[in-house]
């Protein structure tokens, strides 16, 4: 908390002013070369309250102030007094004032001037060699240490607001990137949310739209169809639990959490939309690798969303799912032989066609997003020869992320 002494500084610089107009008096007993024989006090008094009136305001004219502390100092010296610390003190506090306040250069040529006036007005008044330490040599230290310790309080100031500079940008920033990281984990659990409804939901919705049409002529194939659907509805509801969980885990250990799917997941992922009647095929190329936990998820979910694509909006049975290995990168190509068009897809999807042609919205939105995350790209549209491809390429292990190159 502020000291209340801090709050008023006026009133702070008066109470000063009068201390130092009263040790004057004592101070103007000592003149001439005899010390015990004192001159007229009243000369050296009226100049030390001359200089202790202009002291309230060393704070915000500074410059003002030590001038008149100088001029003040300056006849003292040419009457005859001794200047010692009592008599110099308004000059003193004013010097210090200017040394906190003002340029390095305005403190330096102000003080020269002080030295000059003071020291050689106290020699010109007394100019025996016996008083050269008494009229020069006390008075220049007396005059030089307020500037040294006011330049060096200025310095103190100047670097204690420079680190509270540096702490408030700090602070902005650890905000920001707060802010960041919060909005980049809303987006990532929203593109969890989207892929696991969009996958099951719509597998669910194909399974029951089949037992439907086959529940009088196929009795059999309808309710293995229908036992195929509770297990897509529980494996829903499970991963939904595990997505919207981390909403509530704040200090959970990451061993504490359910394993992320991954490529491993591919033949129950083929086989979940076989039973909902899209045939899918397969093909692997290349000697299969090792991927990175973030690209494992990100090529899992890619050919998720893509299946899911395919049995909602392609209107076809079949769909191709083809791995390619290089030594470095993954390509996944998911493709089928669909006669939907971009209206009808742009319709179900949510997305709208693009001006140069390609189509964007929340699942190629997802897909692409969580491409580049990890230094990959996606292209998504259709083929020449019919049906709709989502081709894309993933770093086998990620780093930092590729340019967009989605035509």
């Amino acid at each position: 908390m502020t000291a209340s002494w801090q709050r008023h500084p006026r009133t702070v610089d008066t109470a000063i002013a009068l201390l130092l107009f009263a040790v004057a008096f004592p101070g103007s007993m000592y003149g001439g070369s005899d010390p015990t024989a004192p001159t007229h006090w009243w000369p050296c008094v009226l100049l030390a309250g001359l200089s202790c009136a202009a002291l309230p305001w060393r704070r915000t004219r500074p410059l003002p102030v030590t001038a008149v502390a100088i001029g003040c100092a300056t006849g003292m010296a040419l009457a005859g007094y001794v200047m010692t610390a009592l008599l110099l003190a308004p000059l003193m506090v004013a010097l210090y004032s200017l040394a906190a306040h003002a340029e390095r250069v305005t403190t330096r040529n102000v003080t020269l001037a002080a030295l000059v006036l003071v020291a050689g007005s106290a020699l010109i008044a007394e100019p025996a060699a016996d008083s050269l330490a008494l009229n020069v040599i006390g008075p220049v230290a007396w005059l030089l240490l307020p500037a040294a310790l006011g330049t060096t309080a200025r310095f103190r100031g100047a670097y204690l607001e420079s680190v509270h500079a540096r702490a408030e940008f700090a602070e902005r920033t650890r905000e920001e990137e707060a802010r960041h990281r919060v909005g980049e984990e809303r987006m990532r659990i929203a593109r969890e949310l989207h892929d696991v409804t969009a996958h099951h939901l719509a597998l669910a919705n194909a399974q029951a739209t089949t037992a439907a049409l086959l529940i009088r002529s196929h009795p059999a194939q309808a309710e293995k169809m229908v036992n195929a659907l509770g297990d897509t509805t529980a494996a829903a509801l499970r991963e939904m639990k595990a997505t919207v969980g981390l909403l509530r885990r704040s200090d959970a250990a990451e061993d504490s959490l359910q394993p992320a799917p991954g490529l491993a997941q591919l033949p129950a992922l083929v086989a979940t939309h076989t039973a909902a009647g899209l045939t899918v095929t397969l093909t692997t190329h290349g000697r299969p690798q090792p991927l990175s936990p973030g690209a494992d998820l990100t090529a899992f979910r890619i050919v998720q969303e893509a299946l899911s694509n395919v049995a909602k909006h392609a209107h076809t049975s079949t769909a191709e799912v083809d791995l390619t290995y290089t030594h470095d990168r993954l390509s996944i190509t998911v493709t089928d032989q669909g006669p939907g068009s971009t209206a009808a897809t742009a319709t179900v999807t949510g997305t709208a066609t693009a001006p140069d042609g390609g189509t964007s919205g929340y699942g190629l939105i997802g897909m692409r997003e969580r491409a580049l995350s990890i230094g990959g790209h996606l292209r998504a549209g259709h083929r020449p020869t019919g049906g709709f491809e989502v081709s894309t390429e993933l770093p086998l292990h990620p780093y930092a992320p590729a340019e967009d190159s989605t035509p």
